[in-house]
Formats: C-alpha cells, sequence, structure tokens
C-alpha cells in the first residue's frame, strides 16, 4: 500500500522519485526542511521505503546511497528520445529569445527612470531662468562699474597676500642659507643627495616667486569691480 503524500514517507517518497539521482539521507533532509520533517524522521522514512521495496538503496561504507525504483518509469525509444531533443531545443531557444527581450525591456526602464518627469523638467526650467536672472543683474552691475568689492575687503586681502609673500620669501632664504652651510664641504652629489632627502625646490614643482610676486604688483594696481 502506498503512503499518504502527506505523511511524512509519502513526502520522502515523492522527493525521491521527483529528484531520480543518488541521494544519501542529509541531501534529503536538507530539501525537506520545508516540510518541517527532522533528519531522524527523514532517516526512518527511508529506512521504512527501502524495507516496503518502494526505494532502493546501496551501502558505500558506511554511508548510504537512497534511488528511486527505475522500474516505475517509463523508458523512450530513439524516436521518443529524438523528439524531446528537439523540443529541448526548441525551448532552449525560445527560452534565449525571452531573456533578450527582457533585457531589452530592463534598459527600456533604466533609460525611461533616468528621465525627468514632467514636473521636474519645469522645476528645472524655473531654477535655470533664476539664475540667468542673477547673473544678468550681475553683469548689468559690471558694466555700470558698480564696485562688487569693497576697497576694504580688497586692502585686507592684499595685505594678507603680501604678507605670505614676504615670510616665503624669508623662509626660502633661511632653507637657501642652511643649505649652503651644510653642503659647503659635503662630498656628495648635491642633485642626488637632494633627492635623498625628499627636498623639492620651488622650481622642481612648477612654481616660481619670482611671477607670483610680479602678479601681486599687477593686482595691487587693477580695478576691481
Amino acid at each position: 500500500m502506498a503512503p499518504k503524500s502527506e505523511s511524512a514517507n509519502g513526502i520522502v517518497l515523492n522527493f525521491v522519485n521527483e529528484q531520480n539521482r543518488p541521494l544519501n539521507s542529509q541531501n534529503v533532509a536538507d530539501a525537506l526542511q520545508k516540510f518541517n520533517l527532522k533528519k531522524t524522521a527523514v532517516q526512518k522514512a527511508l529506512d521504512s521505503l527501502c524495507d516496503g521495496g518502494q526505494i532502493s538503496f546501496k551501502e558505500y561504507g558506511k554511508q548510504k546511497i537512497y534511488l528511486a525504483r527505475q522500474d516505475q518509469f517509463s523508458i523512450p525509444n530513439a524516436e521518443e528520445l529524438d523528439l524531446m531533443k528537439k523540443k529541448n531545443t526548441k525551448l532552449q531557444e525560445d527560452l534565449r529569445i525571452q531573456a533578450k527581450a527582457n533585457t531589452e525591456i530592463e534598459t527600456e526602464i533604466r533609460l525611461l527612470n533616468s528621465n525627468l518627469t514632467m514636473d521636474q523638467i519645469l522645476e528645472k526650467d524655473v531654477k535655470l531662468k533664476l539664475e540667468v536672472s542673477e547673473m544678468e543683474e550681475k553683469l548689468e552691475k559690471l558694466r555700470q562699474g558698480t564696485t562688487l568689492v569693497k576697497p576694504e575687503d580688497k586692502k585686507n586681502t592684499q595685505d594678507k597676500y603680501s604678507e605670505k609673500l614676504k615670510q616665503w620669501r624669508i623662509r626660502k632664504r633661511m632653507f637657501k642659507d642652511l643649505w649652503g652651510t651644510i653642503t659647503e664641504n659635503s662630498p656628495k652629489n648635491l642633485k642626488e643627495f637632494k633627492e635623498e632627502l625628499g627636498f623639492e625646490y620651488d622650481e622642481d614643482v612648477g612654481v616660481d616667486l619670482q611671477s607670483i610676486s610680479e602678479l601681486n604688483r599687477s593686482n595691487k594696481k587693477t580695478k576691481i569691480y
């Protein structure tokens, strides 16, 4: 008598027959956790099904491998196998076409999602018009000669800039004097010694103090609006 499908034996039998491949008790227990079957219950069901001749098993050392009874399955003939192969090929092609169609749809969805909605377009349009209006207003002030930078702010900035240049010159001179004292009687190649210590001159990094100083003098003569 076949076990009821909702019983532990019935659930295990249906699984073994559906898989139709070698299985051990752990394989079956892992797969049937969704039915709340513990490994001990699964093992008991497997032993019971084997005793009843509903499944078979083979022993490999201490492990048992369970198999569905093959005499319950109809074996296709050559013509049926050929038909099945053709059907499988067609299904594979249908799957490929469907996958391609899905990719195209997903690409189109991403493209649509990246586009702005009408509300977003209108909001951006208002923002850009406001920015343009502010820029035109500032440009008009410049054309009329309106001072946008206060004289005291300009002087304060130029004074700070001049002080930084002054400190730069002082430190540059101090370094040259110290470097000259250290290397005066040194037998080492000065270029290699400098690289060994990780020193870099302003010129090594494309900086020219004289050019920057001239720029500062030029700025003092320029009227800022």
